[in-house]
C-alpha cells in the first residue's frame, strides 16, 4: 500500500500545511541581506525544509513518536493577512505569463504522439508550472479567520548590530499597534513565543559589538530566546554555490547581482544551524506543549457524555438566532477556536488521530451553530486527515464534497476556499487513479474568471488523457476550450501549446471542422508572434477544407495570403493541397512505333489495337512481339525493355487537378519537372551531371526559381482557373531534343507569386498509360524513365467531316487525310478498320464525283465500278495503291464511305501501318492509331412480314412497316430494293393512295403491301414469263417523282449490305429461301433560311436481311382452270378439266396424295335458285385427319338415292413423288349436271417427308383451297 505522505497530495500537504513563523526585521537587516540580492526571508527560506530531522514528539498520548521531516513557513508580519483579490489575480497572472516565457522553446517542437502520452506511466507531458500555479493559489487564500494552521506559532524579532539602541528596537518591533489586523481583531492569539535575532554583517567590522549587544539582550530577555546570526563573511562577493539554493528568486533579483555572493559556506552552515535549532529546540517543543495543554482543556470541558449533552442542549437553544458570521463570535480564546488550534497543531505534528477526533467534535458544533464557512473548513481538514490516515476513501471524498458544496453555498466569500478544496480533492482522486472524477472536479472549480478557468480546464484535459481507458475526445475538447480562454486573456503562448496538444487527438480523425479550427488559430497566433514559418505550416493544413462553408473558406484563404505576404519569402511546398493532385489520374503517353491520332485513341485497351494490327505488322512466331524484340540485334541488351520516346516528339502527360473549395482559384505555370542524362545508364537521382527541373521532397522555402535548359528538352506551361469543386485535367508535354535518358519526376504549379507547389511522382505508384508487353519477373523498368531515340517520321491522320452525332442509316462520303511532317518519306501503307459496317474504303477516283449522284443507277446495263467492292476481297487488310509514298508537305487523301449502322454509342478504330525508308534507324515501321466516338440516334424502324400468295405459286405478299423514331425530323421514303438476282418486287397499290404526303413525320408509322415474286426460271416456264437480270428489283416509293433510282448492286451500298448480311445472320440458313430488302430514304438538311447554299439531302439506307419466305407446310399447290363456262345441258353433262400444280419447298423427298370427294346434296345451289346465296367454303384446317388409301371421305356418308350436283371424275386418289425443291402438275376432271356456282374444295392433300426428323413437318393433311366454278346455261 502506498504511503500517503509519498503521494503528490501528501507532499503538498507536508509542504503547505506547516507551522508559520512571523518575521519582524528592521530596515538595516534587509539592507544587509540585499547585498546578496536577497531579503532576509529569501535568505533563510531554503533552509527551513528538513528532510532528515529526528525530533521526538509526545502529544496527547504518553507514547512518543519521532518526526523525520519538518518545514517552517517564514512569513513577514505584513503578509499575515488575507491577500487582496486584485493583487492575487495579478500574481497568478504573472505566474502563468512567466510559465509561458519559460516554455517558449517548446512551442516550436512537435508535440508527443497521443499514443505515447496516453500510454505513459508517469505524466511527464503535464506542464510542471501547474504545481507552482496551484501552490500560489493555495497561498492566495491563506490567513483566513476560520482556520488555524496559518496562525503564527512564533515570532522572530530581527535587529541589525548596526541599529541604534538595538534593545529598544526589539521592544518597538512587537508593538501591538504594528501587529497584523488578525491579532488585533481577536482572530489570532498575540501571546506567541518571541525570539530575538541579532544579525551582524561581517563586512561592517568585527563581531565584538555584536557580542556585547547579544550579552545585553540575554540580560534583558530570556537567554534561550536570543540568537546571533553572522552573515556576509565573503570579502569579494564572488562565492559560487553549487547548487545555488536561491535560484527560484533569480527573477526577482536586480540585474547583475550575484545571489548569495557574500555568503560563504560558514555563513550558510550558521543559517542552517540557526533554523534547525529554532525548529527542534523551540518551535516543535512549543507546539507539543500547546497540544497537551489544549487537549486537557478540551477533554475537561467538551469530551465525555455529560459534556456532550450539556453542549448539545446549550447549542440547541441558539437555533433560532441569526447565523453567526462575525469574528467576535469565535475569538482566539473561544473553546471552538481552541479546538481548531488543537486539531491543526496535531495535524502539523502528524498526530492525525488526535486531529481527526477534534475535527469531528468541532464539525458538530459549527453545524449546529450554522457557521458554514468554519464547518466547511473543518470538513475539508477531515477529508485530508482521512487521506493521511489512509482510511476510508469514501469518507474522505464525502468530506471533500461536503466542504466544496458548503463553500460554494456561502457565496463570493467562499469561492477561493472552494477552489482550494477542489485542488486538494483533485489530488486525492489522482492518488487513487480516479482521473475521470478528478477531471470533473477541475471542471467544477473552473469558475467564471477566464484565465483561472483556462488553467483548470487544461488540467482537466490531462486527467481525461490519463484515465483508463483514455478519453481522447474530452481531452482534445477541453484543450480547445482552454486555448480559447488563454487567447481571450492574451496568453498566446499558452493558447498555442493547448491547441498544439489538441492536434494530436484530431489528427487522422474525421473531426475535420475542429481540426481546421485548431490549425487556423495556431497559424494566426504564430503569425502574431512573428514565427511565420511555423504559421505557414499550419495554414497549409487548412487550404483543402472542402467540408467547410464558403464563408469559412474565404476567411481561411484571406488570412493565408495575408500571412504569406508578411513573410516576404517564396515557398516551395511539396504536395500542396490547393489544388489537390489526383495522382491516380496520371496518364503518361509516349509514342514508339505506336502513334496516336487523338487523345481518345490513347485510352483504348492495347488488346484492341493488337487485334487490328497483328495482320499488318511483320509476322514472327509471336505475332504480338514488340518492335524492340524485332530489332533486338540493333540495341544493347540492357535497353530492350526500356520505355521509348522519339526526339522531337512530345511526351504527353495528363494529370487532374481538383479544387476542393467552393471558391474559384487561379493557378499558373503548371509544368512538368524532368531530369535528363546523355548517357545510356539509368539516371541516378543524385547524379551531378543531370539537368534538374524540380525540387526534393520536403518543406522548403526559397526565392530561387528552377532553371531550364531548352536545348535538351522543352516543357509546356498551362494556366487555368478552377471553379469551385471543379476537376480539370492539365495536358502537359515535354519534348526531348536530343538522344539520351529522360525522367519525369513530378509536376509543379504556382498558387501565387510567393507560393509554388510541386508533387513528386513515386514510380511504384504510377499507372502508365502506354502499352506494355509481358516482361520477365526479373526485369524491372521505371515507368517514368524513357530512352530517347533519334527523330523519325510520324504520320498524322484525320477523318474529314466525320460527324459526332448522326441518325441511324445515314450514308456519307468522308475522306482520310494523311500528312508526313518529316523529311523522311514513308511507304508500304496498310490500313484496317474495326467496324466495316460503319466505314468502307472507297476508290480514290470518287473523290471528285458529286454525292449522292455517284450512287445513282446508270442507264447502261454494263456497270463500270469506279469504287471498291470490299465484299470480294479475301483479305481484311486494305493495301494502299502500289507505289504510294507520302512525302513531307504532300498530304494523301483516301475516300471513306460511312454509314451509321445501328443506334447507340459507337467506337470506331482505324489503324494505319507504314514503313520508314531510312534503313539506319532501329525502328523500321510505325502505326497510326485513330479512335472516334459516335452517337447514333434512332431514325427509322423497318420490318417486313412475308406470307405466301394464295393464288400464285412462287409469289408472296410482303407487308412493310415503317416508323419514324426521330424526335423532330421528317423523312422521305425514296425506294425499296430487293438485293440480289432472285426476286422481283412491285407495289400492290399506288403510294399516292397510301401515302399522299410522301414525308414521314416524327413518330408517324406507315404500313404498305408489296408483291414479291421469285424470278428463277422454272423448268416449265415459258420464255414470256422470264425476266432479265436486275429488272424489277427496285420500287420507287415517291409517287410521280422523277428522282433517279440508287444502284444497290454497286459499292458502297452493296458493300454495306454485305456486312449487314453477315451481322444479321443468326443461325445456319443454307438452302433456305430468304430475301434481303434495302430501304433508301432522305432527310432534308436544316439550314439557315438566309443561306443561299443549296440544301443537300441526307441519304439513309436501312437493311433487313434474311427474311424467310418458307412456311410451316413443306408442300404447296395451286388449282387452276376456267372460272366461268357456258354449257348446254340438254345434250349431256359438263366435264371440266383442272390443273393442280404441286411444289415441294423442303429439302426432303415428299410423297403426296390427293384425295377427292363428291359434293353432298344441297351443298351447292340448284340451277333454279336466284338471288344471293351462301357460297363460302369450309375453313382450311391444317389438322384435317388423313384419308385412307381408298379415298373414302371422312364426312357424312352420301346417300345412294341422292344425286350430287357435281362429281370428281377419274381416280379418287392420286399419288405423286416430289423431289426436294421441285414442282409437278396433276390433272383433275370434274363433272357437273346443272348450271350454278360450285366450290371445288372437296379434296385433301396429304404428304409424307422421307428421312425427315422434324415431327411437325414429316407428315400432314390439308383441306383443299376454295376454287369457284360457275356454269351458265347456254341458250
Amino acid at each position: 500500500m502506498t504511503d500517503p505522505a509519498s503521494t503528490a497530495l501528501g507532499k503538498l500537504l507536508l509542504d503547505e500545511i506547516t507551522p508559520v513563523v512571523m518575521l519582524l526585521p528592521t530596515p538595516l537587516v534587509e539592507e544587509r541581506c540585499q547585498k546578496n540580492g536577497l531579503t532576509f526571508l529569501q535568505m533563510i527560506s531554503p533552509f527551513c525544509v528538513f528532510n532528515n530531522i529526528d525530533v521526538p514528539v509526545r502529544t496527547a498520548s504518553e507514547q512518543p513518536y519521532r518526526l523525520r521531516k519538518f518545514k517552517l513557513r517564514m512569513v513577514y508580519a505584513s503578509d499575515v493577512q488575507q491577500p487582496n483579490v486584485e493583487v492575487t489575480k495579478e500574481r497568478l497572472k504573472q505566474v502563468i505569463t512567466d510559465a509561458g516565457n519559460d516554455e517558449d522553446s517548446d512551442l516550436y517542437l512537435d508535440p508527443s504522439p497521443i499514443e505515447t502520452m496516453s500510454n505513459s506511466s508517469r505524466p511527464e507531458f503535464v506542464p510542471t508550472w501547474f504545481q507552482y500555479f496551484n501552490k500560489e493559489f493555495l497561498r492566495s487564500v491563506s490567513f483566513s479567520d476560520h482556520e488555524a494552521f496559518d496562525h503564527p506559532v512564533a515570532c522572530l524579532l530581527i535587529v541589525s548590530s548596526n541599529d541604534e539602541d538595538p534593545i529598544n528596537k526589539f521592544v518597538d518591533l512587537f508593538n501591538t499597534n504594528q501587529l497584523p489586523p488578525l491579532f488585533n481583531d481577536g482572530a489570532m492569539d498575540p501571546k506567541i513565543p518571541k525570539y530575538y535575532i541579532l544579525v551582524h554583517d561581517n563586512q561592517d567590522g568585527s563581531s565584538e559589538r555584536a557580542t556585547k549587544i547579544l550579552a545585553e539582550m540575554r540580560n534583558t530577555f530570556r537567554s534561550n530566546d536570543c540568537r546571533l546570526l553572522c552573515i556576509n563573511s565573503s570579502q569579494d562577493g564572488s562565492v559560487d554555490h553549487e547548487p545555488n539554493p536561491w535560484i527560484p528568486h533569480r527573477s526577482k533579483a536586480s540585474p547583475g547581482v550575484h545571489l548569495g555572493g557574500l555568503l560563504n559556506n560558514e555563513d550558510i552552515d550558521e543559517i542552517k544551524n540557526f533554523v534547525r535549532d529554532l525548529s527542534s529546540k523551540d518551535i516543535i517543543p512549543y507546539m507539543e506543549q500547546k497540544v497537551r495543554v489544549l487537549n486537557q482543556q478540551v477533554s475537561a470541558t467538551r469530551k465525555g457524555f455529560r459534556n456532550q449533552i450539556k453542549n448539545l442542549w446549550w447549542r440547541k437553544g441558539k437555533e433560532e438566532t441569526p447565523d453567526p458570521q462575525s469574528v467576535g463570535q469565535y475569538t482566539f480564546n473561544s473553546i471552538e477556536s481552541q479546538i481548531r488550534v488543537l486539531g491543526d497543531y496535531a495535524f502539523m505534528l502528524r498526530d492525525y488521530d488526535l486531529a481527526m477526533s477534534n475535527y469531528r467534535l468541532l464539525s458538530t458544533d459549527y453545524k449546529l451553530d450554522k457557521a458554514w464557512k468554519r464547518y466547511a473548513g473543518v470538513q475539508e481538514m477531515m477529508g485530508l486527515t482521512y487521506f493521511m490516515l489512509d482510511q476510508s476513501k469514501k469518507d474522505a471524498e464525502y468530506c471533500m464534497d461536503t466542504a466544496f458544496s458548503t463553500y460554494l453555498r456561502i457565496g463570493t466569500s467562499g469561492k477561493g476556499n472552494a477552489t482550494r478544496c477542489g485542488l486538494w480533492w483533485v489530488e486525492m482522486l489522482k492518488a487513487s487513479g480516479q482521473y475521470k472524477e478528478a477531471a470533473g472536479v477541475y471542471f467544477r472549480i473552473s469558475g467564471e474568471e477566464p484565465l483561472h478557468s483556462a488553467v483548470m480546464l487544461e488540467q482537466a484535459s490531462y486527467c481525461y488523457l490519463l484515465a483508463k481507458p483514455p478519453m481522447l475526445r474530452k481531452y482534445g475538447f477541453h484543450l480547445v476550450l482552454s486555448g480559447d480562454l488563454y487567447k481571450n486573456c492574451d496568453q498566446i503562448k499558452h493558447a498555442i501549446r493547448a491547441y498544439r496538444n489538441a492536434l494530436s487527438v484530431f489528427k487522422g480523425t474525421t473531426w475535420s471542422r475542429i481540426r481546421d479550427h485548431v490549425h487556423f488559430q495556431i497559424g494566426k497566433w504564430y503569425a502574431n508572434l512573428g514565427r511565420f514559418d511555423v504559421a505557414m505550416k499550419h495554414m497549409l493544413e487548412i487550404l483543402a477544407c472542402s467540408h467547410q462553408s464558403k464563408t469559412m473558406q474565404e476567411l481561411f484563404i484571406k488570412d493565408f495570403f495575408q500571412i504569406l505576404q508578411k513573410t516576404g519569402k517564396t515557398y516551395k511546398i511539396s504536395r500542396l493541397q490547393l489544388p489537390i493532385v489526383n495522382i491516380s489520374s496520371l496518364s503518361i503517353v509516349s509514342e514508339d512505333h505506336r502513334t496516336y491520332g487523338s487523345a481518345a485513341a490513347v485510352s483504348v485497351k492495347e488488346s484492341v489495337w493488337q487485334s487490328l494490327e497483328e495482320e499488318m505488322v511483320p509476322s514472327l512466331t509471336n505475332a504480338k512481339t514488340n518492335w524492340l524484340d524485332l530489332q533486338s540485334k540493333l540495341l544493347p541488351a540492357k535497353l530492350k525493355q526500356s520505355n521509348v520516346c522519339v526526339a522531337g516528339e512530345a511526351l504527353k502527360v495528363e494529370i487532374a487537378f481538383k479544387n476542393p473549395l467552393q471558391l474559384s482559384i487561379p493557378i499558373s505555370n503548371v509544368t512538368l519537372m524532368c531530369e535528363y542524362s546523355a548517357n545510356e545508364t539509368l539516371l541516378d537521382a543524385d547524379s551531378s551531371s543531370s539537368v534538374s527541373q524540380g525540387a526534393e521532397d520536403g518543406y522548403i522555402a526559397t526565392e530561387r526559381e528552377p532553371s531550364s535548359d531548352t536545348s535538351l528538352f522543352t516543357l509546356s506551361e498551362v494556366d487555368m482557373t478552377l471553379a469551385g469543386g471543379e476537376t480539370t485535367v492539365a495536358h502537359l508535354t515535354v519534348i526531348p531534343r536530343k538522344e539520351g535518358r529522360l525522367r519525369v519526376t513530378g509536376v509543379s504549379w504556382k498558387l501565387s507569386d510567393s507560393m509554388v507547389g510541386f508533387y513528386t511522382f513515386e514510380p511504384e505508384l504510377i499507372k502508365k498509360r502506354i502499352s506494355k508487353q509481358k516482361r520477365k519477373a526479373n526485369q524491372s523498368t521505371s515507368k517514368l524513365e524513357f530512352l530517347v531515340i533519334k527523330s523519325l517520321p510520324r504520320l498524322e491522320g484525320v477523318v474529314n467531316n466525320l460527324p459526332s452525332t448522326v441518325y441511324a442509316g445515314n450514308l456519307q462520303r468522308l475522306s482520310l487525310e494523311l500528312r508526313n511532317s518529316s523529311e523522311i518519306p514513308v511507304k508500304n501503307l496498310k490500313m484496317k478498320i474495326s467496324h466495316p459496317r460503319y466505314l468502307n474504303i472507297g476508290n480514290p477516283e470518287v473523290l471528285d464525283v458529286n454525292f449522292p449522284a455517284c450512287l445513282e443507277k446508270k442507264s447502261s446495263s454494263v456497270h463500270k465500278d469506279r469504287d471498291l467492292d470490299t465484299t470480294k476481297q479475301s483479305e481484311t487488310v486494305f493495301h494502299f495503291p502500289e507505289g504510294t509514298v507520302i512525302h513531307k508537305d504532300t498530304p494523301f487523301s483516301l475516300p471513306l464511305w460511312f454509314r451509321a449502322a445501328t443506334p447507340g454509342n459507337v467506337s470506331l478504330y482505324l489503324t494505319v501501318y507504314y514503313e520508314i525508308e531510312d534503313k539506319l534507324t532501329v525502328m523500321r515501321y510505325r502505326t497510326l492509331r485513330m479512335h472516334h466516338m459516335l452517337e447514333v440516334l434512332p431514325s427509322l424502324d423497318v420490318s417486313f412480314n412475308i406470307s405466301p400468295c394464295p393464288t400464285r405459286l412462287q409469289e408472296y405478299i410482303v407487308r412493310m412497316d415503317v416508323i419514324n423514331r426521330t424526335s423532330l425530323r421528317s423523312i422521305k421514303l425514296h425506294q425499296l430494293s430487293s438485293v440480289g438476282d432472285g426476286w422481283q418486287i412491285s407495289l400492290i397499290e399506288s403510294m399516292k393512295g397510301i401515302f399522299p404526303s410522301g414525308n414521314l413525320v416524327a413518330g408517324q408509322a406507315l404500313s404498305c403491301f408489296l408483291k414479291l415474286k421469285s424470278v428463277k426460271t422454272a423448268e416449265t416456264a415459258t420464255a414470256e414469263t422470264s425476266i432479265s437480270k436486275g429488272d424489277g428489283i427496285d420500287v420507287q416509293l415517291v409517287h410521280g417523282s422523277s428522282e433517279a433510282i440508287f444502284d444497290t448492286q454497286r459499292p458502297p451500298l452493296v458493300n454495306f449490305h454485305h456486312y449487314e448480311r453477315v451481322h444479321q445472320k443468326t443461325s445456319p440458313q443454307e438452302n433456305q429461301s430468304t430475301v434481303d430488302f434495302m430501304l433508301i430514304s432522305q432527310m432534308e438538311e436544316i439550314v439557315n433560311e438566309s443561306s443561299e447554299l443549296p440544301r443537300t439531302p441526307q441519304i439513309f439506307s436501312h437493311h433487313v436481311c434474311h427474311c424467310s419466305v418458307t412456311t410451316k407446310r413443306p408442300v404447296w399447290w395451286l388449282l387452276d382452270g376456267p372460272r366461268i363456262i357456258h354449257f348446254n345441258f340438254s345434250n349431256s353433262f359438263c366435264e371440266t378439266k383442272l390443273k393442280m400444280t404441286l411444289h415441294n419447298s423442303s429439302n426432303y423427298t415428299a410423297s403426296v396424295r390427293i384425295s377427292t370427294f363428291d359434293s353432298l346434296p344441297g351443298s351447292s345451289p340448284s340451277g333454279n335458285k336466284v338471288g344471293w346465296h351462301d357460297m363460302s367454303s369450309q375453313p382450311i384446317d391444317d389438322k384435317v385427319p388423313a384419308t385412307d388409301v381408298t379415298g373414302t371421305s371422312t364426312g357424312k356418308a352420301v346417300s345412294l338415292e341422292s344425286v350430287p350436283p357435281f362429281i370428281w371424275s377419274g381416280s379418287s386418289t392420286t399419288r405423286v413423288k416430289l423431289e426436294p425443291n421441285s414442282t409437278t402438275e396433276v390433272f383433275l376432271l370434274v363433272t357437273t349436271f346443272a348450271p350454278g356456282t360450285y366450290d371445288l374444295s372437296n379434296y385433301t392433300v396429304s404428304w409424307n417427308l422421307q428421312d425427315s426428323n422434324d415431327a411437325q413437318e414429316k407428315e400432314g393433311t390439308c383441306q383443299g383451297h376454295p376454287f369457284y366454278l360457275t356454269i351458265l346455261r347456254q341458250e
